[in-house]
């Protein structure tokens, strides 16, 4: 009952932007004690934003037509719902732990293929687990970043990772189209997202307060050729796509329709469940081998549908759910995680700061230099105004998020010590739009234009403050 998801093993290849090196600088604390509480949104214990679509639900889903695949190799096979090998711990980073560096880790937000990070807080204990993937995510409650690995090993004396990636506490608990990806899973998100966590399993509710974490074999999911591999909010699928044969992309939120009997649920564990996927359902992260679907528990939890042995009555409830799950196409609208009603969940800004930020009239890149947990290039103390210039940077790839001709765009400056940015359109290497610097708060607005009148460049100019050190970012959102 073992579920093993494939890892999105070319991310980095299809990073088209060159990223430099990112300095191991502490992300600032913001409500820090927040992140430790025992109830409230974006903490260790309930992840991410009230509105996050982990923690929002659909009013009235319209679902589709598909229904999940039977094992193919394997036909005898049960859907899974367990921890093992192939899910993961949290691991929760308070003040008092020390840092760490894990070495040679590919990260695909800063767009380098090996580079070390130091993680300020490094809780005792920590291990990826056992499977090949070996995932882990550090819940740091102190700076508010969940860490997330990806094929965590302690090899010769040090921390090495295949890759890693990040995300905020309280943020949505999936990538953005200027962020990308913001967790090791092939969707892009981190694999906390959406576990079933230990101390939830026995807490005396009906059901999970979240969306599931859902993985889907090949024959179940969409190969990117005559339908998206990936749908909002998913912003990336495996590269091997394209051998997938069904009809579901990573992103999708699949459900139990609301007239599906629960109730006659003989296993409470699966009863719970099946409970959560009718309310919020499961959203498909990534993909496994040869089952049906696999829901995700935390490592740790001792969790069985089958504590007194095999049980035939688990076995038909399986296939039930199975049979019914459906992908949600749309919902009329959305409930938060406190109950309150909002329209859509929210698509964020499309350009990216990565990049080489390089010297305004040569001399190489730096001083300032991008940092990915801040999202900003990052200048140092200086008494002379510094100028740098990205022209490796862009509107996102990341295919929800496309830009069409005639959108209405606004690019908005955020700031800190003075540092003010520039943004620059070209189109077919004429000029087609300036903001002029912006301080902070300060924005333009203008309209995208006509790719079919020539290559659309985007361009980004940043001077730092002066007598202090300053940061900067640009936002670029549909107005």
């Amino acid at each position: 009952m073992r579920f093993s998801p494939t890892r999105l093993r070319a991310l980095l290849a299809s990073t088209c932007i060159a990223g430099a090196m990112m300095a191991s600088i502490p992300f600032t604390a913001q409500a820090q004690n927040a992140y430790d509480s025992p109830t409230g949104w974006g903490s260790y214990k309930r992840l991410f934003s009230v509105d996050s679509p982990w923690n929002a639900r659909p009013v009235r889903p319209h679902l589709g037509t598909f229904e999940l695949r039977k094992p193919v190799f394997n036909p005898t096979w049960l859907p899974a719902v367990d921890d093992g090998p192939y899910s993961l711990t949290v691991f929760k980073a308070t003040a008092s732990d020390t840092p760490m560096t894990v070495y040679n880790v590919a990260d695909p937000d800063s767009a380098s293929y090996s580079r070390n990070v130091t993680l300020p807080h490094w809780p005792a204990g920590v291990t990826g687990a056992s499977g090949a993937d070996g995932h882990a995510d550090i819940v740091d409650t102190q700076t508010g970043i969940v860490h997330s690995f990806y094929r965590l090993r302690w090899v010769n004396g040090k921390w090495t990772a295949g890759m890693y990636s990040w995300t905020r506490i309280d943020g949505r608990g999936w990538g953005d189209a200027v962020h990308w990806s913001q967790g090791v899973r092939s969707s892009g998100v981190p694999p906390s997202g959406g576990l079933i966590r230990r101390h939830e399993i026995d807490d005396g509710a009906e059901y999970y307060k979240h969306a599931l974490a859902m993985a889907l074999p090949s024959q179940s999911l969409a190969n990117g050729i005559d339908q998206p591999s990936y749908v909002f909010p998913a912003t990336t699928a495996d590269s091997t796509a394209n051998t997938n044969t069904g009809q579901i992309p990573l992103g999708t939120r699949m459900m139990l329709p609301a007239s599906f009997d629960h109730t006659t649920i003989a296993s409470p564990a699966l009863r719970k469940v099946a409970n959560t996927l009718r309310m919020y359902g499961a959203l498909v992260v990534d993909r496994t081998y040869d089952v049906a679907f696999g829901i995700y528990i935390e490592n740790g939890a001792n969790y069985t549908l089958m504590p007194n042995g095999w049980d035939p009555r688990v076995v038909a409830d399986l296939e039930r759910i199975r049979a019914a799950l459906r992908p949600v196409l749309w919902g009329e609208s959305w409930i938060d995680g406190d109950g309150n009603s909002f329209d859509n969940l929210d698509k964020p800004g499309v350009l990216s700061m990565r990049g080489d930020w390089q010297k305004v009239g040569g001399g190489g890149n730096g001083p300032g230099s991008f940092d990915t947990w801040q999202q900003a290039l990052v200048f140092p103390y200086t008494e002379k105004k510094l100028s740098q210039v990205n022209y490796s940077t862009g509107a996102s790839h990341v295919s929800w998020s496309a830009l069409k001709s005639g959108n209405k765009m606004r690019f908005a400056s955020v700031a800190s010590g003075g540092a003010t940015i520039r943004l620059q359109v070209t189109v077919g290497g004429a000029l087609y739009f300036d903001s002029g610097y912006l301080g902070d708060g300060s924005s333009a607005t203008f309209t995208w234009p006509n790719a079919s009148l020539g290559k659309v460049v985007v361009t980004l100019l940043a001077d730092s403050g002066v007598w202090t050190a300053s940061k900067v970012r640009g936002v670029l959102t549909a107005n």
